[in-house]
C-alpha cells in the first residue's frame, strides 16, 4: 500500500527521533506538541478562562495543564452533544533523576548534585554516561509576577561515575548500588569550581551550587537572583539516532512513552489532511498525553486526576442544545486507546515471554491483555481495533504476560474504571524498556501512527456496527 510505503516509514521514524531529542523532559514534550499543533491550525485554550460558545464544528483545539500534560481535539462536522469521542491517550514522563530541592553536595573534593530518582529506572544504565539538566524555571520578571521558562543545558555537565573494579571485585557476578548514596552526579571538582557567588537570593544560594545556578541563568539570558524555583531532571545527551546494520531500530532514550505520543499526535494531525477531512464525522477526535504515569498517575496532571473528564464535560457544556445528559452519552458512545510501549521478546531471554504471545520488532503495535489485572482490553474493544487494522493492513500482535511474572501498569484501567469508557491498551515493542537507552523498530513508528490516523477517521462508522451493550 501507498501508505504503508517505505519512503512513510522511513519519514516517520526519523521524525520520532527529532522529536525525541527536542524533547528531554515532560516540559519540552508538550511545548513541541503545541508548536506542532499550532502550525496544524489548532487553536490554543485556556483552562482558566470559558469555552462557551468557544468549540464549533470542524474546529481544532488544545489546551494544556501544568506545562506538562497536553489534551487535542478535532469536532467532526457532524459532531451533536452526546456523540462518541475517539480518543488516543499516552503519557508525556519518563523514569529518570530529578534535582532536589536542596540539591547542594560536597564529596570527597567534588561537587555533587542531589537528585531523586523518578519512576521505575535501570538506574544502572545511568552509570558512566553524558547527563546534564532540562526542565522548566520559574523566573521573576521584574514585575512581581513570574514567568516559566523552559531550560536544557545542551552540555554534558554531570556524570555517575562507576567504581573501579579493582576496588570491588565483587561487581562481576552482582552490581549493587544504594540509590541515595551511590547515584549522585558529580558536577566539578571543588578546585576548578567559581568560588565567586552571583545569587543574592539567600535560598536559593544555599541550596544548589553557585555555578549550577550560574550556568542556567546563563542559558535563560537572566540574572541568578531572578531564579525563584525549578524542576530539573537529569537526561542522556546522547543524541537517539537510527541504527543497526539495516537501519531498523531506533536506538534512544524515553521511547517509553514518546514513541506513543509521537505517534498519538502525528495520527491525529495527519487525520485531518484537509479542513474538511472531519466534515462527515459525527465524533470528536482526541489526544491525551497525561504527565505522572511512571509514578503512578495520581497527580493533577495524571490519568488518575478529572482531566479528561473535566475537558469532555466543557467541550459538551459549549456546544449548545445538549441534553442533561450529554455527557453520559457520550461516554457510552466513546473508545480510547490507551498506548503505551509494551516488552519486545528479547532473543537473549526469550523464556521470559509467553510461548505463543512475543511481540517483536518491526511486526507492527501489539495489544495487551491481562486477565489477573482490571485492565481495559475486551475481545470487543480489541475486534474493533484489529478491524481497523485488518482493513488497512496494518499487523498486529497480542501480548500476554506469564502465568508466572508481573506486569507493569497503564493509564487505560483506571480511565476505563474512573469513566466507564471502552478502552483497549496498545503499544509498540521495545527493547530495554526504562533503560536509559531503549530500543524500538523504525517501521513500528510508522504503522501505529497510520493505526491512529485510520482510527480517527473510521471509529465513528464502525461503533454504529457494534451492537455489544
Amino acid at each position: 500500500m501507498n501508505s504503508l510505503s517505505k519512503a512513510h516509514l522511513q519519514r516517520q521514524a526519523e521524525q520520532l527521533v527529532d522529536f525525541v531529542n527536542k524533547a528531554p523532559s515532560p516540559f519540552h514534550v508538550v511545548d513541541v506538541c503545541r508548536t506542532w499543533l499550532k502550525g496544524a491550525q489548532f487553536v490554543e485554550l485556556k483552562e482558566k478562562q470559558s469555552w462557551a460558545g468557544a468549540i464549533k464544528p470542524n474546529g481544532r483545539y488544545f489546551f494544556t495543564r501544568n506545562g506538562s500534560s497536553i489534551v487535542a481535539f478535532a469536532v467532526g462536522g457532524k459532531f451533536r452533544p452526546g456523540n462518541g469521542i475517539s480518543i488516543v491517550g499516552a503519557h508525556t514522563d519518563s523514569p529518570c533523576f530529578k534535582l532536589k530541592p536542596v540539591s547542594k553536595k560536597t564529596s570527597s573534593g567534588f561537587l555533587q548534585v542531589g537528585v531523586q530518582v523518578y519512576g521505575g529506572g535501570l538506574w544502572h544504565t545511568w552509570f558512566d554516561r553524558d547527563l546534564s539538566i532540562a526542565g522548566r524555571v520559574m523566573v521573576r520578571d521584574g514585575a512581581g509576577g513570574y514567568d516559566s521558562r523552559l531550560v536544557s543545558i545542551q552540555d554534558p555537565i554531570m556524570r555517575i561515575p562507576s567504581l573501579a573494579i579493582h576496588l570491588d571485585r565483587s561487581v562481576r557476578e552482582a552490581f549493587t548500588y544504594n540509590k541515595e548514596t551511590h547515584l549522585t552526579p558529580i558536577l566539578a571538582t571543588v578546585a576548578k569550581a567559581l568560588n565567586g557567588d552571583n545569587a543574592s537570593d539567600k535560598n536559593i544560594k544555599c541550596a544548589h551550587h553557585p555555578i549550577l545556578l550560574d550556568r542556567i541563568a546563563k542559558e535563560l539570558s537572566v540574572e541568578v537572583a531572578d531564579i525563584a524555583d525549578f524542576e530539573l531532571c537529569l537526561y542522556d545527551t546522547q543524541k537517539a539516532t537510527i541504527g543497526g546494520i539495516c537501519n531498523e531500530f531506533i536506538y534512544a532514550s524515553r521511547l517509553d512513552n514518546l514513541n506513543s505520543s509521537y505517534c498519538a499526535v502525528e495520527g491525529l494531525i495527519n487525520s485531518l489532511s484537509d479542513e474538511s477531512a472531519a466534515a462527515e464525522d459525527s465524533h470528536i477526535r482526541m489526544v491525551a498525553l497525561f504527565d505522572n504515569e511512571e509514578v503512578g498517575s495520581t497527580s493533577a496532571y495524571g490519568a488518575n486526576s478529572a482531566l479528561i473528564e473535566s475537558a469532555i464535560r466543557r467541550i459538551q457544556a459549549s456546544c449548545s442544545n445538549g441534553s442533561a445528559t450529554a455527557f453520559e452519552e457520550s461516554i457510552a458512545n466513546s473508545f480510547m486507546i490507551s498506548s503505551d510501549v509494551t516488552h519486545a521478546v528479547h532473543p537473549n531471554y526469550s523464556e521470559k515471554h509467553e510461548a505463543n504471545h512475543r511481540p517483536e520488532l518491526q511486526k507492527g503495535p501489539s495489544i495487551k491483555v491481562n486477565a489477573n489485572q482490571s485492565y481495559a482490553t475486551t475481545s470487543v474493544t480489541s475486534t474493533i481495533l484489529k478491524d481497523i487494522a485488518k482493513r488497512n493492513g496494518i499487523p498486529i500482535q497480542e501480548f500476554v504476560v506469564r502465568n508466572d511474572s508481573p506486569c507493569g501498569s497503564t493509564i487505560g484501567p483506571m480511565l476505563s474504571a474512573q469513566l466507564g469508557l471502552r478502552t483497549v491498551d496498545m503499544g509498540n515493542p521495545l527493547l530495554s524498556m526504562h533503560s536509559i537507552r531503549e530500543v524500538c523498530g523504525t517501521d513500528d513508528v510508522g504503522l501505529c501512527v497510520k493505526l491512529f490516523e485510520h482510527f480517527f477517521e473510521e471509529f465513528a462508522s464502525l461503533d454504529a456496527k457494534i451492537t455489544v451493550d
